[in-house]
């Protein structure tokens, strides 16, 4: 069967109103990728849209996002990770963490991590740091990915001084190239992915715990039993072979009867 020619649509999220080098960075990731063909980019810039301060009401969670007290622009933003085939994450290191405005973005998204709906979608990162922490930082956003539904591909991490030596730039650009190469090859796998058995405990225990311990007025509990997600092997039809299936009935098992030992202790 040929491969599919349409154009894929990657959007940047950059967590940083300075166009220096975090901004660059992306841009240079995204002028490599387009060569590559096939793609076509857009840098978000977070600034530019209004992102307020979870409140940790859990609305989201227990009666569905449309119930969130905030009304700011965390749907744009969501419908345009939606409308995308490939989303890249990209913040400077700030005390050792992404930038305020990447964190709040990211909260704002909490009930995505536990109704995860970017399945067969691309993610990577990208951070700029000024000495030391960033790395931690890119494995922190791959987390971030996969928890959302992504395929992961492996992040970045550049030093930049003021200003950026020839070398710290000759550095950045070479591990850029590399990654675009990696990210364009996912972009143009199709089909869904069998997932490793990590995803697949983590798939499984997050059902038996909705299962549990959750009833039909929790959106949570709606929306996997809307999905079909409490009778399927995976978030998404996948052919498991004999030993995650094995595997998958086991996890299923040991956390039902956690999730019992921990209600009778109640």
């Amino acid at each position: 069967m040929p491969k599919s020619t349409a154009v894929k649509r990657v959007t940047a999220f950059v967590g940083t109103a300075r166009k220096k080098h975090t901004y660059n960075a992306v841009r240079e990731f995204l002028d490599r990728l387009e060569a590559l063909g096939g793609v076509e980019c857009e840098v978000v810039t977070l600034s530019d849209y209004r992102i307020e301060t979870c409140r940790g009401c859990k609305q989201c969670f227990e009666k569905g996002e449309e119930f969130c007290p905030l009304k700011d622009d965390r749907d744009v933003l969501i419908e345009k990770m939606m409308a995308s085939d490939g989303v890249v994450f990209a913040s400077p290191n700030y005390s050792f963490q992404v930038s305020a405005i990447m964190k709040t973005f990211l909260d704002r998204l909490g009930f995505l991590f536990h109704r995860p709906r970017f399945h067969g979608k691309t993610f990577t990162s990208i951070v700029v740091q000024g000495v030391y922490g960033g790395r931690k930082i890119v494995k922190y956003l791959g987390f971030v990915g996969g928890a959302l539904g992504f395929d992961i591909v492996k992040g970045s991490c550049a030093t930049a001084f003021e200003p950026m030596t020839q070398k710290e730039q000759q550095k950045r650009d070479k591990a850029l190239a590399k990654q675009s190469k990696r990210f364009h090859k996912g972009l143009s796998k199709s089909g869904d992915r069998v997932p490793t058995l990590f995803k697949l405990m983590v798939f499984r225990m997050g059902r038996t715990s909705v299962r549990l311990t959750l009833d039909d007025s929790y959106r949570d509990y709606t929306y996997y039993s809307e999905h079909g997600w409490f009778e399927s092997d995976y978030y998404y039809p996948i052919q498991l072979g004999v030993l995650k299936r094995s595997a998958g009935s086991l996890f299923d098992s040991i956390f039902s009867r956690m999730y019992k030992a921990r209600a009778d202790h109640e």
